[in-house]
C-alpha cells in the first residue's frame, strides 16, 4: 500500500488540475473573456474532442458575422 500511496497522491493531484483547467474554459466560454488566440484554441481543441461543439462555434460566428458583432472574423 506503501508504494501506491504517491502514486495515487499525484493522480488526484491531476485530477484535481485538469478540472480546474476545464472550469476555467467554461468560465471563459461563458464570459466572452477569450481573446482571438484563447478562442481558436478552445475551437480546435473541440474540433479534436468534440466536433458537435466544434460545429456549434463555426455556426454562432457566423450568426456573429451576419449580425456584424464577430470582432475575429
Amino acid at each position: 500500500m506503501h508504494a501506491l500511496l504517491p502514486i495515487l497522491i499525484l493522480l488526484g493531484a491531476l485530477a484535481v488540475v485538469l478540472g480546474l483547467f476545464v472550469r476555467l474554459a467554461a468560465r471563459i466560454r461563458r464570459r466572452g473573456l477569450a481573446g482571438g488566440a484563447a478562442s481558436a484554441a478552445l475551437a480546435s481543441y473541440e474540433e479534436a474532442f468534440r466536433a458537435t461543439a466544434h460545429q456549434a462555434h463555426y455556426e454562432i460566428r457566423a450568426q456573429n458575422r451576419a449580425q456584424g458583432a464577430d470582432p475575429v472574423a
